[in-house]
């Protein structure tokens, strides 16, 4: 018999995020706790030990950072968790909230960066596109920078001379160009790697005086880190002999980078000294970090957590850096690899099961994104499902990220039904195999996993028993009138067009299209005011 509590209290257990810190008052943090049951921004005193709760809000409040200063900590207000807001801003010490750029009307987000003077850059991303501007102490809102295609700031340089804005000005969100201009809005560089070749800016270097920015490129199939000056076009590559991804960030004094390695669904953390060009691993358990943040004195704080144990936030010092208050959660099992040949190459599936011998009744749990992957991460519902006697397959479908570009990339232009080719390889490999029961299989995802749900039980019904879709996509054309801008102009990059230039494959790849043959019960679940998934669209299929 299920242990009822057991399973409920992941679920009720308090979690706390990787805390992010003031580049000039290092002591100062902020990081965010679901500790009230909705996530709020939290601010930390690592001199004193004081935490105090800086949100307070009915649905919570998921963005927040402090300044390089330490002064004030901002946060994103949205109404009704519909990512439409304003910034707003408070005293690290606590008082009283006030908008940050009153002249600026409400958005959704696309990017903040505060500078030591108190100068701030903010991103606005709506109806008009997206457009920057500089907000200086006192003055009036300056527009840097507008255009009507998809783009986010990236960063500010530490002596503030420098922007970096990522841009799809060629029409490709999915694959974006990198420009750095001054103040003023002249530019001062400009790095595209061409069709189908993102290059993403990562941030300036923490020094002042420093141009350098940290870029994550593509050049051969797969995310690397190069270094590039934009002010005399330099460029240095960073060529690590490791399989898998590489992502970087910067250590403090800008001498080394902090390079995570993502491998088969798991990480690894490296030094790699830019003087030498030496690399030395960072020593972590194996499993899943979720962040890294390099400190001054040298140090590297961490998330970390595997399939089994829930996430802690850690330090090379040996120390645990910051607990959630109440008791831990309860663990899980852990996972196991399964490498499955799909009509695309071969498929990594991560499979979990209960006590006992199969053939289990299984879910199928489809991760969102699509530009994501399912890890060896502890996971309350998957732990759920497998305390009630279900084994739980989770697919890393072409569209994927982990696997390379080419990987991520082979669901253009043929959206959604590429995914469940490969997620149909994996069941009818577990089906076979005697891991999974065919007639208690539950296909189930949120997002894009929603989406991939809804469409799977429409184009294959006689492969699955049960359907559970969390804020899916079910009708692409009204998702497309109603949804976000910016998720507009990643449709456009990924169908190749607008429903009005491709109708046919926004029809082949929408679920509604197939709502008629749907034979297995189906549950939804979806949120009034999301801007990502609309409602209208779910009513539609409903």
């Amino acid at each position: 018999m299920v242990n009822e509590e057991r399973w409920k209290a992941r679920f009720r257990a308090a979690r706390v995020s990787l805390p992010g810190w003031a580049l000039d008052a290092p002591h100062r943090s902020t990081y965010r706790s679901n500790a009230t049951g909705t996530w709020e921004i939290y601010a930390w005193d690592r001199a004193t030990g004081t935490r105090r709760q800086v949100t307070d809000r009915a649905n919570g409040t998921w963005m927040g950072a402090v300044e390089v200063s330490g002064d004030w900590i901002w946060w994103f207000a949205d109404t009704d968790g519909d990512e439409f807001g304003v910034w707003m801003r408070q005293p690290f010490e606590g008082g009283t909230d006030e908008v940050a750029a009153p002249a600026l009307p409400a958005s959704y987000p696309a990017g903040l960066a505060i500078g030591s003077s108190g100068l701030a850059v903010i991103g606005r991303t709506g109806e008009h596109g997206t457009s920057i501007h500089l907000c200086r102490p006192g003055a009036e809102p300056e527009t840097v920078y507008e255009h009507r295609e998809d783009a986010h700031l990236v960063g500010l340089s530490r002596d503030e001379t420098l922007l970096a804005i990522n841009h799809s000005e060629h029409g490709d969100s999915r694959h974006m160009a990198l420009r750095v201009v001054r103040p003023d809005g002249s530019t001062v560089g400009d790095l595209w790697d061409g069709e189908g070749k993102g290059v993403y800016g990562a941030g300036f270097a923490p020094v002042h005086g420093d141009p350098r920015l940290l870029v994550q490129h593509e050049r051969r199939g797969r995310p690397e880190p190069l270094l590039w000056n934009p002010v005399d076009g330099s460029e240095r590559e960073i060529v690590l002999d490791l399989p898998g991804e590489i992502d970087a960030d910067w250590f403090q004094d800008a001498s080394a980078l902090l390079i995570s390695h993502s491998h088969e669904a798991r990480d690894e953390l490296y030094r790699y000294d830019l003087a030498d060009g030496s690399l030395e691993r960072i020593e972590t358990p194996r499993g899943v970090i979720g962040g890294a943040t390099a400190r001054p004195d040298g140090t590297v704080e961490f998330s970390w957590t595997n399939a089994a144990e829930p996430p802690v936030i850690k330090s090379t010092s040996g120390a645990v850096v910051l607990t959630p208050p109440g008791p831990p959660p309860p663990g899980s099992v852990p996972v196991t690899d399964a490498w499955v040949d799909g009509p695309g190459g071969r498929v990594h599936a991560l499979v979990s099961t209960p006590p006992g011998e199969g053939p289990y009744p299984t879910v199928f749990d489809i991760h969102g994104g699509p530009t994501a992957q399912d890890t060896d991460s502890f996971s309350p519902p998957a732990a759920a499902w497998i305390d009630h006697g279900f084994a739980v397959v989770q697919v890393n479908y072409r569209g994927s990220t982990g696997y390379g570009s080419e990987w991520r990339d082979a669901i253009e232009g043929r959206v959604g039904l590429t995914e469940l080719e490969d997620i149909k390889a994996v069941r009818d490999w577990a089906v076979a195999s005697g891991l999974a029961d065919p007639d208690a299989l539950v296909l189930t995802g949120g997002s894009w996993g929603g989406f991939l749900t809804l469409l799977g039980l429409g184009t294959q019904p006689e492969d699955w028993t049960v359907g559970v879709a969390a804020v899916p996509v079910a009708d692409y054309f009204a998702a497309y009138e109603d949804e976000m801008e910016g998720l507009q102009a990643f449709d456009r990059s990924l169908f190749g067009g607008s429903p009005t230039e491709v109708p046919e494959r926004y029809r082949e790849s929408s679920p509604l299209t197939y709502v008629e043959k749907v034979r297995a019960p189906v549950l939804i679940l979806a949120g009034e005011n999301d801007p990502r998934c609309p409602i209208r669209q779910i009513d539609n299929y409903l």
